[in-house]
């Protein structure tokens, strides 16, 4: 649920006596990223599924992280856990109700430094209707280019208490367990493309 970053941007704020610089804008690379979740299953083991409709953008400046924007948006309907039953069920009433409300959405308020290449950003996540704020470590993995694209990878790992969210179906185990876990382990990894600026309008 590599919303969630998610990444560290910034919009860059204005130096005194100086005019503003536009802020970096970075969009996801789905084909090399994954926002994948898990949760246990009847106590035991885990199972793991992903969201594959999703989009991530960052306002960046690398000198002033902490003016960074982040927001991603899930189209919830999108959930793959490798099972079209089980896919069914979470996307019905008793779990993230799609219909209802078809996206997951994270939108940062700050971001601060914690670490060499680590960055905690804090931001409003709202899932089925039910917004918390939530503040998510996430790593900065590095820069690379390919192809006259330049590339930025982050990783993060967080967990969410699913009823926290209304998402509270559950079925208890004759020993007293649960089903599924109230716990949901995130886990995502963002490959993001630096955008190009647009071509000068021809004179």
């Amino acid at each position: 649920m590599k919303s969630l970053s998610l990444l560290f941007a910034a919009t860059l704020a204005a130096v005194p006596a100086l005019p503003a610089v536009a802020a970096d804008v970075w969009t996801v690379d789905k084909t090399h990223s994954e926002l994948g979740f898990s949760v246990r299953h009847l106590g035991v083991s885990r199972v793991r599924g992903a969201f594959n409709d999703y989009a991530v953008r960052v306002e960046a400046d690398p000198s002033r992280p902490e003016n960074s924007k982040v927001e991603v948006t899930i189209q919830a309907a999108s959930i793959d856990t490798r099972n079209q039953g089980r896919d069914n069920h979470l996307k019905s009433p008793d779990f993230f109700d799609v219909a209802t409300h078809p996206t997951i959405t994270f939108k940062s308020t700050s971001i601060k430094a914690a670490g060499e290449n680590l960055y905690h950003v804090t931001g409003d996540f709202t899932m089925r209707g039910v917004t918390k704020q939530l503040t998510i470590p996430v790593t900065f993995t590095g820069f690379s280019n390919m192809r006259g694209t330049d590339k930025a990878g982050f990783e993060l790992e967080t967990t969410i208490n699913r009823k926290d969210y209304g998402v509270s179906w559950s079925a208890v185990l004759d020993n007293g367990g649960l089903v599924v876990s109230d716990d949901v382990k995130i886990e995502i990894a963002l490959q993001m493309n630096k955008e190009k600026p647009a071509a000068p309008a021809a004179p």
